[in-house]
């Protein structure tokens, strides 16, 4: 068996392809809350904080001199990473729950019986019928 037809066989299997048409979506997801956080989240937290900018926070802990740049640790941006993952999650749990809660009220409805469930039924009412003359 050759490389190429290995590495066809590989890619053309079922979970292959799940795999990457999930990562695909959870790309385009991730963008999706990405942008919900910093644009419908964030600004009314700034208002609520005066105005802060999450992202322009940091502690400077040495000045620029001449050409060297400060030394700063800018915890604002390790916020707005906290706040985006915390919402991810938040989302995710969501999401999770509400396809669990929908799984299980699938499971609880009960099921249209099949045609030979609907004939074995009628064979087994008239067996009883005719042990009861």
């Amino acid at each position: 068996m050759s490389i190429l037809s290995e590495f066809r066989e590989f890619a053309v299997k079922g979970n292959v392809v799940d795999m990457a048409v999930g990562v695909i979506i959870g790309g385009a997801f991730g963008k999706i809350v990405s942008s919900f956080v910093s644009d419908v989240v964030m600004p009314p937290l700034g208002v609520i904080t005066g105005g802060v900018n999450f992202t322009n926070l940091e502690w400077v802990i040495q000045q620029a001199e001449g050409e060297t740049p400060a030394v700063a640790l800018k915890y604002g941006m390790f916020l707005q990473n906290v706040f985006d993952f915390l919402i991810i999650a938040i989302v995710i749990f969501t999401m999770v729950r509400l396809i669990n809660k929908l799984r299980r009220t699938q499971e609880d409805a009960p099921a249209e019986p099949t045609a030979e469930e609907k004939l074995l039924t009628e064979i087994r009412d008239l067996l009883k019928d005719q042990q009861k003359t």
